[in-house]
């Protein structure tokens, strides 16, 4: 990576100590107390809130069905736990309080780990790297970093991208224009009508559009603003609802079930649980 803002690099170095998972979220006294997992199977359904805007994580496609990656990964753990799933679409920058409000029993569609995350959450362990990137129009002649220094730049309201970027003052300030946007779809479309000069993303999102229009979008080589990873968050202290579930996907990775659900969307296996770190 060609350049890194120091804000990135301090979440980076963060990033390794929370990646425990659901055992090391919450003190052994609080679990003692953890009924989330009785809770969701004596409903029968689990919820799951998402950005339904998001492909290929979760979005709608052209009969206004939810579907996606993370669609089809919670569809498959709700079936090996016996129960039912809802997803419910939530506004993202309100996803927090949409859980601590048991208005959805966890966070899945693209959920990056983040140390701030971790501290009001807890979170599986990743599931899939998912590193933030620069996106610009293939012809806009922006090929570096330095090259966005003047330049109108955007990433979606409350992502791990906008987060970083707005923490990061120094590299804030060298563009003419930091913008929050809804979406990721509408940032792009943004881009594409001159709205922006570059978008603030997730890898799978980009690769995702890079595909369906290929020469439109470029990916700035050699920077990563976070590496991130990709977990489903939960309630803090919910560690039995989290373990099933992870334990569920470590299964799915072991049978080659996530295997096969990654390569449908993208082609190759991109999921890492279970994996030795």
């Amino acid at each position: 990576m060609k350049k890194l803002s120091v804000i990135a690099l301090v979440l980076m170095l963060g990033l390794s100590t929370f990646l425990g998972g659901c055992s090391s979220s919450s003190s052994s006294s609080s679990s003692a107390n953890d009924d989330s997992l009785k809770y969701v199977m004596d409903k029968g359904e689990l919820i799951v809130g998402l950005d339904d805007a998001f492909p290929p994580m979760g979005f709608r496609d052209d009969d206004n069905n939810i579907v996606g990656f993370d669609i089809d990964l919670a569809k498959e753990v709700a079936k090996r736990m016996d129960i039912k799933v809802k997803f419910q679409p939530v506004n993202w920058q309100a996803k927090e309080q949409e859980l601590s409000s048991k208005n959805i029993d966890c966070i899945w569609n693209g959920f990056g780990i983040t140390p701030e995350r971790e501290k009001v959450l807890t979170i599986s362990e990743p599931y899939m790297a998912n590193p933030q990137i620069f996106v610009v129009l293939a012809d806009s002649g922006i090929k570096t970093q330095d090259d966005l220094k003047g330049k109108v730049v955007a990433a979606q309201n409350g992502s791990t991208a906008y987060a970083t970027i707005d923490k990061d003052t120094e590299l804030k300030d060298s563009f003419k224009e930091f913008v929050g946007v809804e979406d990721n779809v509408k940032a792009l479309m943004d881009l594409g009508v001159g709205g922006s000069d570059a978008v603030a993303m997730d890898t799978v999102v980009a690769r995702y559009y890079m595909a369906k229009d290929p020469g439109k979008y470029s990916i700035i080589k050699d920077t990563t603003i976070l590496d991130e990873k990709m977990g489903v968050g939960f309630r803090k202290g919910d560690n039995t609802l989290c373990k099933k579930v992870e334990d569920t996907l470590k299964e799915m990775k072991k049978d080659g079930t996530l295997a096969k659900i990654s390569k449908e969307w993208f082609g190759e296996d991109l999921t890492i649980i279970g994996e030795d770190k």
